[in-house]
């Protein structure tokens, strides 16, 4: 692993003596520590303590209650909101002083505040997975809604370009009727030329049987199905019902099964319909159940207009958690608000370990008015490194991959992270020696 992925993890955590030195959390002495290639694997400079007035507890009692905030979670999802009451009298107490003073009184005693500052990080990065595996969905879901026609040949060299990433799985294409979906028409070309890269999976969109067969003929081992969790979408975008397209799927899937071909489930709009609005997580629970029972060895929960916020995503992932192995659960989010490495981290602090993402940002729902694309896995990845959580991937060259397809759809790349890091590239080489 190179200096620029080099990982923080749980067993790099600031010594005692280290810790004894961070300054107290504030406004004004929030000065995080960042590596020179902006990586970031920084420390935020802050302090905690525990609820009770002692400092003598042990770190068992942080891996115990490692997220408290679930309890909550599973209230609101049977209230709807928190109470109203509670934030009023908290905010009313604050004014007015009337808080806990044990963060001062702790922070006369370095021991104890060492003890709590590593409790704190415990609390946050002990849900984390330390791998994660991300699924490149740039080569599909990128390009299908893309205007001009990215030649065959463009693709072909695009999914190469993301395979020597260390990329182990990447959705190749789609094969769908080129009426709905003329960018994809050459689904078999592509499927073709690429179904033989070593170390890489490449499922491919399948939305019926027809669709099911002609992959196979093309090549492709393993094969994605979709549902949405949103009546009114299901009927705008496979033109029938959901309990219509579940029984569309469960004739995939067992011809899936004949041949020993994975299929993967998709759900989309789990967190909210451009025509229904919100979507209740019961709804997006049982639509991921019905694919998960039918054979889906993993289900991707799709925000498909980008909505969500982790307010939202929590109680769908515990919805769906309910009735799907936790292991078996992907998320796919889309950017429209930026709220999709918000959704993540919280996902991954659930134990979510599957990521869909898109190179350079590509794509977006025309069905979402203003949607800047999927979740760009440079982002993801730069993210990821910064918890110490492994993915296999190499940043410089997914950028370079980014660079590669953003040239020829004749714009810059969404990626905050190429453009960062490509701008610090370009200043660096002005300067003169």
């Amino acid at each position: 692993m190179s200096s620029l992925e080099e990982p923080l993890g749980l067993d790099k955590l600031p010594s005692m003596n280290t810790i004894d030195r961070i300054q107290r959390f504030s406004s004004s002495a929030c000065c995080p520590r960042v590596d020179n290639l902006g990586m970031g694997n920084f420390w935020i400079e802050g302090q905690s303590c525990s609820t009770s007035n002692s400092c003598n507890e042990d770190n068992e009692e942080y891996t115990a209650e490692t997220f408290p905030w679930k309890r909550q979670t599973r209230d609101l999802s049977r209230h709807n909101s928190f109470s109203q009451n509670t934030l009023a009298k908290g905010r009313k107490l604050m004014k007015i002083g009337m808080v806990d003073d044990s963060f001062s009184d702790s922070q006369n005693n370095p021991k104890c505040h060492a003890k709590n500052m590593q409790g704190l990080a415990y609390k946050f990065l002990n849900g984390i997975p330390k791998f994660v595996k991300i699924v490149e969905v740039g080569p599909r879901d990128g390009l299908q809604n893309e205007k001009n026609i990215v030649p065959t040949a463009v693709k072909i060299e695009l999914i190469h370009r993301l395979a020597s990433t260390g990329l182990s799985v990447i959705e190749a294409t789609s094969f769908v009727s080129p009426k709905w979906v003329p960018q994809l028409a050459d689904a078999k070309d592509v499927m073709q030329a690429v179904h033989n890269l070593r170390g890489v999976r490449m499922p491919v969109l399948t939305p019926n049987l027809k669709g099911f067969e002609a992959a196979i003929a093309s090549g492709a081992r393993e094969v994605a199905i979709f549902a949405s969790a949103s009546e009114s979408f299901s009927k705008s975008n496979i033109n029938c019902s959901i309990e219509e397209s579940l029984i569309r799927f469960r004739a995939v899937t067992r011809a899936a099964k004949q041949v020993s071909v994975p299929v993967r489930g998709y759900v989309s709009c789990v967190a909210g319909c451009p025509v229904e609005g919100p979507i209740p997580p019961s709804k997006v629970a049982y639509v991921a159940k019905e694919l998960y029972d039918m054979g889906c060895f993993e289900i991707s929960l799709g925000d498909t207009i980008g909505v969500g916020t982790p307010g939202t995503v929590v109680p769908m992932l515990l919805a769906v958690m309910a009735v799907v192995p936790i292991e078996k659960i992907a998320v796919h989010f889309h950017d429209t608000y930026g709220q999709s490495l918000p959704n993540i981290l919280v996902s991954l602090q659930m134990g979510i370990s599957t990521v869909d993402s898109s190179v350079a940002g590509l794509g977006g729902c025309p069905y979402a008015k203003g949607a800047s694309g999927n979740v760009a896995t440079e982002d993801v990845v730069y993210m990821l490194n910064g918890l110490g959580v492994k993915t296999n991937v190499d940043l410089a060259k997914l950028m370079l991959a980014g660079d590669f397809i953003s040239k020829h759809l004749g714009r810059p790349s969404t990626s905050k992270t190429a453009i960062a890091l490509n701008r610090i590239s370009s200043d660096a080489s002005k300067i003169s020696y």
